[in-house]
Formats: structure tokens, C-alpha cells, sequence
């Protein structure tokens, strides 16, 4: 199996602080600067899996820098430069405390809670006679605050969101504002790919100067589900599940072995061949969802590549 990223501990010129997110673990550096190493770790459920996903980091770095390009045009983002295939470089930014979800069909998490009963999602109401997977519609926005690692986001409502003052109302409204604009041109680009977004979160920053600005990662199989176009509406019509492009494949794994990240629950063995057609899966996404073929990167010495490609790009600035 390939030589996979599950951790760094790089120590950069100018280096002031590091944060260990679920996947991502991002450097503070002086001048403003956010080093942010894409890690091949795999969460789910707000859980991260015992063993990493060859080329995951490299594949979801690739997809957000390309369509933080594809989009820049419509909301500005954080991204300076990426000068390794795990890396992107950006202007430190305050990351507001709520990941805005945005949802065009009734599928994944919204669709569990809608077989439980439940008519309202984050004070959003949803159509009764719906079947899992038919498109809502509009799109919802169904916020959720940020949890820090081991912890579970939570759905919450505009209302409660202003209410707690996590975010004031004038910003939230760019981040709707936002949020709808990004969905708008993502299902438009999944579309010329036989594609359709059905569901995604976006994540927002503030600069120094208060702008608001788009971070991380975005149209990643980690941060979105997509459907193939094609059959789309006969499998619905025959009740048949979807053709999916998302990690939505791994939460089912995952339930099929009793794991939802309920406690007590443990998390399933995930043997070499099964992380092998994860990872190959991954790159089926890379793939379909840029129009590009997937070129991995030399994992001979991953660490000493990343620093190196980092220590190479401050030198030059």
C-alpha cells in the first residue's frame, strides 16, 4: 500500500501557532501567512478513521484549488499559492464558527432525519411527500456549528445562530449571499461533468481587514455529494438508490459494520485491500468531477517533499 500522510510536525520560519483539524492540519506562520497540509486521514462521522487513504490529501487539495479558481470570480478566497499537491497557501483569516450547508436534493444526513419524522431541518421546512433523493424545490441552507476534532457538528437554525451571536446578521446574510452564489456555479460546472451537486458546505473566513473571504476546501467528495446525471430520474422514478460520487460510500461501509461515531460503538477494521479501493474510488472522483486525469504524487518521502516544496515557496516570497 502506498505511503500515506496521517500527521506532520513542520517547524516554518516565522511559525506561531499549528491547528489540527479532522483532516487538515494548518501552520500559522508571521506576515499573515496560513500554510494548510491536506492530510490523507479520512473522517466520518465527525470520527477520524484509524488509517489514512493513499493520495486522499493531494486529491481533495487539487479539486479545492481548482474550483476556488473556478469560482473567485464570484466570492474572493483565502488562496495564495500552492506550491505542493498537499498544500495551499493563504491569508490568515478569523474562520467563522458555522459551516454553511447548502442542500438541493433530500439525500444523506437530511434524509435520515426526514425517514425519522422530522418536517424542519436547522428551522427550514421540508415538503411532505418526498422520497430519499428527490431535489427539493429550492435549495436549503441548513448551518451547523463547527466542532472541534472528537466532537460532532450541530445543525442549527438561522435564528439560534444570530440569537448566540455567533455570527452578526449583516455578515450572515453575505455568507447566504455567498453560499447560494458558490452552489449556483458548482452545479453548473458538475453538470458540463454528467454531474449533479446535490449537497455541500462552504466554510468562510474574515482577513484583517475584515473581508469575507472563502477557505479551505470546496466541491471536495469530502465536503459534497454528487449523483451521475445520467438515470438519474429513472432510478428515482423505480426507487432505486443513486450513482454516487461523494464519501457518502464510506458511511455506508461504516453502517453496514454497526458504526455511526455513536458512543460505545467501535470503529470497524478497514483492511489493506478495502483502504486500497477507497483510495482508487477517490481518485474515480478526482477524475469525474475535474475533467482531468489524475497524476499522483511521489510519496517515496512525503514528508521531506511537502517541507521541502514549503520551504522553497517562503524563500521565494
Amino acid at each position: 500500500m502506498a505511503q500515506t500522510l496521517t500527521a506532520t510536525n513542520f517547524q516554518f520560519p516565522g511559525q506561531k501557532a499549528v491547528y489540527r483539524g479532522k483532516v487538515r492540519e494548518v501552520y500559522t506562520l508571521e506576515n499573515d501567512l496560513l500554510v494548510m497540509v491536506a492530510t490523507d486521514r479520512l473522517s466520518a462521522f465527525d470520527v477520524v478513521m484509524p488509517k489514512g487513504i493513499p493520495f486522499k490529501g493531494q486529491i481533495l487539495n487539487q479539486i479545492a484549488t481548482k474550483m476556488m479558481r473556478d469560482t473567485e470570480d464570484l466570492v474572493p478566497n483565502w488562496l495564495l499559492a500552492t506550491p505542493d499537491p498537499n498544500v495551499a497557501i493563504g491569508e490568515a483569516c478569523e474562520p467563522y464558527k458555522v459551516e454553511m450547508v447548502i442542500r438541493g436534493y433530500l439525500s444523506g444526513h437530511a434524509a435520515r432525519e426526514y425517514k425519522a419524522g422530522k418536517r424542519m431541518l436547522c428551522g427550514v421546512a421540508m415538503p411532505d411527500g418526498m422520497q430519499e433523493h428527490d431535489k427539493f424545490p429550492e435549495p436549503i441552507i441548513t448551518p451547523a456549528t463547527k466542532a472541534e476534532a472528537g466532537d460532532h457538528d450541530e445543525d442549527i437554525s438561522r435564528e439560534t445562530l444570530l440569537e448566540r451571536g455567533i455570527v452578526p446578521e449583516a455578515e450572515y446574510l453575505q455568507l447566504e449571499d455567498y453560499t447560494r452564489k458558490l452552489f449556483q456555479r458548482g452545479s453548473e460546472i458538475a453538470a458540463k461533468r454528467g454531474l449533479i451537486l446535490v449537497d455541500t458546505k462552504y466554510e468562510f473566513g474574515k482577513t484583517k481587514e475584515g473581508k469575507i473571504v472563502l477557505i479551505y476546501e470546496i466541491h471536495t467528495p469530502d465536503s459534497s455529494r454528487y449523483f451521475y446525471a445520467e438515470g438519474y430520474s429513472e432510478r428515482q422514478q423505480k426507487g432505486e438508490e443513486q450513482k454516487q460520487l461523494s464519501k457518502e460510500f464510506v458511511r455506508q461501509w461504516l453502517i453496514q459494520h454497526g458504526f455511526q461515531g455513536l458512543e460505545g460503538q467501535q470503529v470497524p477494521e478497514m483492511s489493506d485491500a478495502y483502504i486500497n479501493s477507497v483510495s482508487e474510488r477517490y481518485i474515480e472522483l478526482y477524475e469525474n468531477i475535474t475533467g482531468e486525469a489524475f497524476v499522483k504524487g511521489d510519496v517515496s518521502d512525503l514528508h521531506g517533499r511537502i517541507e521541502s516544496n514549503i520551504l522553497n515557496y517562503l524563500k521565494q516570497r
